[in-house]
């Protein structure tokens, strides 16, 4: 017997081709539903086009018969859109005029007439929590859900190796075979290692003795920027040696690059010095430009309401990108700020030289984005279909930047299974296009507040 799965509107703004995920089931869009997409679809930024691209697929769903009856899609599953059960009771604080409460009915009615197991499926936690009130069964959309963050790939391993081949590490390498991993209890075992994924190395005979270094086809090689100082900065614990190696790689070979990470942990600074070094210091021809978005959620929504042109429309938006530049363009701590306007002025160059540029993340969409340092700040905030659309605009020689804190979302309807960052970083994982690292709380070099607040809040 099948199951039958009633969508919410919020699952198709997120995921248009979400009634194809259902396997050989039965897939029901409450008549409310459409009338929600009606209202949104002539949105701006990405919620307007996935709505649009919602209607667009049930546009091709009704050419092929009537939805009310069912429709079956490719994966053998069925379509239908449902305008009875308006006569279902729900308690008296449940009102009929709200559209969640309209899918509510739906969901009961079909429990009530049908034998097969109805499942709301909603990305709003309150509805799941009156479906449960009501004896409904609810669940979020997992598709894109990654594991937990306990779970999620770091990109960073701790390993055990042979005292003789710790020591040859730097002229040799080191074979991934040799590699171990030690247990709370104190047993070995062996670790799946990742194309790309950094590794600190101890000697099991003097586990004091570290080195670092990076799995490349079947070897642990050193680092080949560890003694680099990007635009005069110098790293100051094992994942800025690892931030430093993944930036400073060219684009042919380290295309995509994603750093995750607490508030502090330096990743829009380091992204920002080495892109600097590689456009002013020491001009490499890599790239034409540095381009920074943040997906800040006014970006995609409220950007046009906003006073100004496009610079200044973002220019709010972009001052953690001022802050860190105040701090590279004068590395003088004491003089940094004793003339503002002089800071300011040199500041304001480097965007008038056009090295760095600021552009919203709807404006992106569409675009074939070719010899460019390309950052994307608060990543986080993506979702996995606007992270797709940022990396596949990736042109010839052009290095993506994806930059952010899964325990900082400001979106609706995003965690840290679904948010666009982790799912990039998941999906990733094991690409040799793709270098990436996670921030321990501990490489915070924000200031002494910072740290202690992290450690005890």
């Amino acid at each position: 017997m099948g199951k039958i799965y009633v969508l919410d509107t919020n699952v198709l703004i997120q995921a248009p081709y979400a009634p194809a995920c259902f396997e050989e089931n039965e897939v029901i869009l409450p008549l409310v539903v459409l009338e929600e997409l009606d209202n949104l679809k002539k949105d701006e930024g990405e919620r307007g086009v996935n709505v649009r691209r919602a209607i667009r697929f049930l546009e091709q769903m009704r050419a092929k018969g009537n939805l009310l009856d069912g429709i079956r899609m490719e994966n053998e599953g069925i379509l239908k859109v449902e305008k009875n059960y308006l006569d279902v009771e729900l308690p008296p604080d449940l009102p009929d005029y709200k559209s969640d409460n309209r899918i509510l009915k739906v969901c009961k009615g079909l429990s009530q007439s049908r034998e097969e197991q109805v499942t709301l499926v909603t990305k709003d936690i309150l509805l799941r929590i009156k479906a449960q009130i009501l004896g409904i069964r609810a669940e979020d959309f997992t598709t894109e859900q990654v594991g937990e963050h306990e779970t999620q790939y770091q990109g960073r391993i701790q390993v055990y190796v042979p005292e003789e081949a710790f020591k040859d590490f730097k002229k040799k390498g080191i074979g991934t075979e040799l590699a171990y991993c030690m247990d709370e209890d104190g047993k070995a075992w062996t670790p799946e290692l990742f194309e790309n994924e950094f590794v600190i190395l101890k000697a099991d005979q003097s586990h004091k003795k570290t080195q670092l270094g990076r799995v490349e086809k079947g070897m642990i090689r050193k680092l080949d920027y560890r003694k680099s100082t990007p635009y005069g900065v110098k790293p100051r614990n094992a994942g800025q040696y690892f931030i430093q190696e993944a930036l400073m790689q060219p684009a042919e070979k380290a295309p995509l690059v994603i750093i995750k990470g607490i508030a502090g942990t330096s990743k829009t600074f380091y992204s920002l010095a080495v892109g600097l070094e590689k456009m002013l210091n020491h001009y490499t021809g890599e790239y034409r430009r540095i381009l920074i978005c943040r997906p800040n959620a006014q970006f995609d929504s409220e950007i046009g309401f906003l006073p100004g042109n496009e610079q200044e429309k973002i220019s709010p938006l972009l001052r953690p990108v001022i802050d860190n530049l105040e701090q590279l363009v004068d590395s003088d701590e004491k003089e940094r700020y004793s003339s503002e306007a002089e800071l300011s002025g040199k500041i304001e160059e480097i965007f008038e030289r056009g090295i760095i540029q600021a552009e919203a993340m709807n404006f992106i969409r569409g675009r074939s984005i070719v010899k460019t340092y390309l950052i994307i700040d608060e990543a986080q905030n993506m979702t996995p279909a606007q992270v797709k659309g940022i990396i596949t605009r990736a042109g010839k020689d052009t290095k993506i930047i994806l930059l952010g804190d899964p325990g900082q979302i400001d979106r609706p309807f995003l965690d840290e299974r679904t948010n666009g960052l982790s799912y990039a970083a998941e999906h990733m994982k094991g690409s040799p296009l793709c270098w990436q690292i996670t921030l321990t709380p501990d490489e915070c070099e924000r200031s002494e507040l910072a740290v202690d607040a992290v450690q005890r809040l």
